[in-house]
């Protein structure tokens, strides 16, 4: 084995007969550097918008949400609100209902959703760092106000600097009172701000107070949902049991990811389905390593024979060949690990690559992992060992010299 691996690192660094085979040589260890850069970008890539947006979740979705199993909407207990802001590690409790209505602004309709929170809402979320134009105000002077998302804000034309225009949403009512009366309650407010978390809800959410909404709907004794934020380094298992032994079965409880739990497990399959992509086309570099080998083997062929001559067995000039492989990964790896943290550094720092105006960042998010890395450093090591295995085949078959008498 020290043999071989001492053979293997002279046949890599030292002289080929024939000039084009160094050249060669290196240029499979460029490829296989350019290729594992390639992968560890585009992992940190995935890894720096799934940072991005779960930031964005956090800040609009809470610690917990409780909701019911069947149907919209519960009652709103006042006692089994109390039990629930008993329970040891709740800080905050924030009743929310949301409804489907159609939004007029001046000439322009659009079918939307509308959310109702009460005070404590901005305190067990983090809305006010979404909002990107006016205020968080859903209530002054007697005066409603709503905060919608930058999508529905755009699709309405809403303009900020026009005090006078409201917003009118409609909503069907549940029972008529007589034939001659309208089939639809309106509630008329105005735009305080403009909130974004980058999700749907940017389309299609308004923000109102709580007991604006429960007006909109001829309900004030239900509610939609109980959001709830932790104090902060509190067990939250020990809390989800607390909440199922005062609610029971009846309600979902979903922490913060478990809201979103669809999106990102869609993100979590395109990051691998492109690192997939990625891993093929690092398979086409690997072709270049089954050349340069064989190129290797034809080149040394004299020596291996000498080799055999002298007692050196099959399988150990299989993996002299296998290490030549190895090496030539090894090496590529080590650049490709100093390129790829060097345009990380670059990204992070500088913005080396920019996204085009109108996204909440003006750069490219990126974040490093090591489980990420060393997921490729064994991918490439793995593609590389296979692609050494023709080569070393054809050294393995090289018979004994045989000098004639």
């Amino acid at each position: 084995m020290n043999l071989s691996f001492d053979i293997a690192r002279r046949y890599l660094f030292g002289k080929k007969s024939t000039n084009a085979i160094n050249i060669i040589s290196w240029i499979s260890v460029v490829g296989v550097a350019i290729g594992t850069a390639a992968l560890i970008l585009i992992l940190s890539v995935f890894n720096g918008f799934e940072g991005l947006i779960s930031g964005l979740f956090n800040a609009f979705n809470p610690d917990f949400m409780v909701t019911a199993k069947e149907g919209k909407f519960f009652e709103d207990n006042p006692e089994t609100y109390n039990q629930l802001m008993s329970i040891d590690g709740i800080d905050k409790i924030s009743k929310t209902i949301e409804e489907i209505v159609l939004f007029q602004y001046d000439q322009i309709q659009e079918v939307g959703l509308i959310k109702g929170v009460d005070e404590n809402f901005n305190d067990v979320t983090s809305i006010d760092s979404t909002i990107k134009k006016g205020e968080f105000i859903l209530f002054e002077k007697g005066v409603n106000y709503g905060v919608p998302g930058v999508g529905i804000f755009n699709k309405l034309g809403i303009r900020m600097d026009d005090g006078l225009t409201p917003i009118i949403a409609y909503i069907p009512k549940l029972k008529a009172s007589n034939a001659f009366s309208k089939n639809y309650n309106s509630l008329v407010f105005y735009p305080s701000g403009t909130f974004s978390v980058q999700t749907e809800q940017d389309y299609q959410c308004v923000i109102i107070s709580l007991d604006f909404a429960q007006k909109l709907r001829e309900n004030t004794s239900q509610i939609g949902a109980y959001e709830i934020k932790l104090k902060p380094n509190v067990d939250e298992e020990n809390v989800r049991k607390s909440l199922l032994a005062i609610l029971g079965d009846t309600f979902y409880i979903k922490n913060r990811f478990q809201q979103d739990e669809a999106f990102l497990k869609l993100m979590n399959i395109e990051k691998w389905v492109s690192y997939s992509l990625a891993g093929f086309a690092f398979i086409l570099i690997a072709f270049n390593l089954v050349g340069c080998l064989w190129m290797i083997v034809l080149d040394k062929k004299q020596d291996i024979s000498i080799l055999r001559t002298m007692g050196f067995a099959p399988r150990n000039v299989q993996m002299l060949f296998m290490l030549e492989g190895l090496f030539i990964c090894v090496i590529g790896i080590l650049i490709g690990l100093v390129l790829s943290t060097l345009l990380y550094l670059l990204q992070k720092n500088f913005g080396l690559i920019s996204i085009s105006e109108g996204f909440i960042i003006n750069a490219y998010p990126i974040e490093l992992r090591l489980m990420d890395t060393l997921i490729v450093i064994v991918t490439v090591l793995t593609i590389g060992l296979l692609a050494s295995i023709p080569g070393s085949l054809r050294a393995k078959s090289i018979k004994a010299y045989i000098r004639e008498e």
